[in-house]
């Protein structure tokens, strides 16, 4: 048995008014149309639902109860349809995030409060993985955007341009190096570090560089967070290296020191990418927008 909306409307509209002919003009259609749906619907539940009386057209009491049903039934649909202009408009969705620790800490917090605030209905999940983790989660789609240090060309996807940022030095109070405003990472090497877990992309950028300047990185212990981090620089067990916004934060609470870091990778580019802009859904590309404000100018975006 199929129940057909149209039917179903025609019909509520007929016990409303009363008459075939004012539904039939209320819903733009001839009374003779109206007349041969609501005969169909009669026979394809196999029972009487309007009779007529000196007074107009009336529902029986089989009417009555699809009356009460069909209204339900037709709310409820025009719910879905609102529900889905939702969906399909990018008010409403979800988004799935990945991005490494350094964009996570510093820019992402404000920026999807900000989007959430102007869309409610849409779920952000977010996951921090480290850079290298984050391009193979997009690849795969298991991410719908990725916010990462690219290191070379990301074959597949699409990325733009998101956010700078700066690596800085942080000593304790009262280093040896406390005294200097910057330094070179050469200066820094006869010392030990408190560095990332492993793959983490100033890890791996400090191990390279160090290693071209024919040096050893001393790491004398690894953690998971900025947070960890900073601690453990404060405690005297090593220097560290962080983006200088998040070591700022740290500099009143921790007696901790921050320099500058004489080299030219320190300065960074963190990029957005996903498989494709067309191709994501509503929701999704319209957070990659809200987070596209205020990125630094591109010469254009850069596919691999």
């Amino acid at each position: 048995m199929r129940l057909d909306p149209v039917s179903l409307k025609l019909f509520v509209h007929v016990v409303e008014l009363g008459s075939i002919a004012a539904a039939a003009e209320r819903d733009h259609i001839a009374a003779a149309a109206v007349s041969r749906r609501l005969s169909e619907l009669e026979a394809t539940l196999r029972t009487q639902l309007l009779k007529r009386t000196n007074k107009g057209v009336e529902a029986t009491p089989a009417g009555a109860v699809l009356l009460h049903r069909a209204r339900r039934l037709l709310g409820e649909l025009d719910d879905l349809a609102v529900e889905m202009l939702d969906w399909s408009s990018g008010t409403r969705g979800q988004v799935r995030v990945h991005a490494n620790i350094s964009a996570i800490t510093q820019f992402l917090p404000g920026e999807i409060a900000a989007f959430l605030a102007r869309h409610p209905a849409v779920q952000v999940l977010l996951v921090e993985r480290i850079s290298s983790a984050v391009v193979k989660a997009v690849a795969d789609n298991e991410a719908d955007v990725g916010i990462c240090l690219l290191d070379g060309p990301a074959p597949g996807l699409q990325t733009l341009p998101y956010r700078r940022d700066e690596l800085a030095v942080i000593v304790p109070g009262g280093h040896a190096l406390a005294g200097r405003g910057a330094v070179k990472l050469a200066d820094t090497l006869g010392f030990d570090y408190v560095g990332l877990h492993t793959g983490s992309a100033i890890n791996l950028r400090l191990a390279r560089a160090s290693a071209e300047a024919g040096r050893t990185l001393r790491l004398r212990i690894q953690v998971t967070s900025y947070d960890a981090l900073a601690h453990m620089v404060a405690a005297g067990l090593g220097v560290g290296v962080m983006p200088r916004g998040v070591a700022l934060a740290y500099t009143a609470s921790l007696g901790i020191v921050t320099l500058a870091l004489d080299e030219p990778w320190a300065a960074r580019e963190l990029s957005i990418c996903m498989r494709s802009h067309d191709a994501l859904p509503v929701a999704a590309r319209r957070l990659v927008e809200a987070l596209r404000e205020g990125a630094p100018p591109a010469a254009g975006d850069r596919s691999g």
